[in-house]
C-alpha cells in the first residue's frame, strides 16, 4: 500500500503543488499546506475505492484540505508584513510584460473566493466540465455557470 501511495504522489505531485501555490500566500504557507495535503491523502488512501481517476481523487482531497485549512487560519489574526518603506525597496521595478501579466493575474486570483479559485484552477488545468463537477461536487451545469461568472469577475478586477 505504501509503495502504491508513493507512486501515485510522485506521478501526480503537480496537482498538490498547484493547489498549494493557489491557496498559499507565502512560501512557508505553501510548504505547510503541501505537508497537510499529503497527510490527508495518506489518511484517506485506504478508503480510495478507485471509482474515479487517482488525479480526480487527489484534486478533491487537496482542494478540500486547502479550503478547510484556510477556514481554520481565518480565525487566527492576520500577519502583517513590512511596508516597502521599511524594506527600502525602490519605486521603479523592472518586470517583463509576461511577469507583469502573471502578477496581475495572480493578484486578481487572490481576490476570488476559495471555491472560485478551485474551479478556475481546474479550468486552467484544461479539465472538462464533467471532471470539474466530479472533483468539486457541483453539477456540470453549475460548473459552466461558475466559470462564466468567474471569467467576468476576473475581467472586472483586472480592468479596475
Amino acid at each position: 500500500m505504501e509503495k502504491a501511495f508513493i507512486e501515485m504522489i510522485n506521478k501526480h505531485s503537480g496537482i498538490v503543488y498547484k493547489v498549494c501555490s493557489m491557496y498559499g500566500l507565502e512560501e512557508e504557507d505553501q510548504k505547510d499546506l503541501f505537508q497537510e495535503i499529503v497527510l490527508q491523502l495518506w489518511k484517506s488512501f485506504p478508503s480510495f475505492r478507485q471509482d474515479s481517476q487517482s488525479s480526480t481523487w487527489m484534486y478533491r482531497v487537496a482542494l478540500n484540505t486547502a479550503i478547510s485549512s484556510f477556514r481554520k487560519e481565518s480565525r487566527i489574526p492576520a500577519r502583517t508584513g513590512l511596508s516597502s518603506a521599511e524594506l527600502e525597496i525602490p519605486d521603479a521595478c523592472i518586470f517583463s510584460d509576461q511577469e507583469y501579466q502573471q502578477g496581475v493575474l495572480k493578484q486578481a486570483l487572490g481576490q476570488l473566493t476559495k471555491i472560485e479559485k478551485a474551479v478556475i484552477l481546474l479550468y486552467f488545468e484544461e479539465k472538462n466540465y464533467q471532471e470539474i463537477a466530479e472533483i468539486t461536487g457541483m453539477t456540470k451545469t453549475n460548473v459552466g455557470v461558475k466559470i462564466s461568472r468567474i471569467k467576468l469577475k476576473l475581467e472586472k478586477i483586472i480592468k479596475s
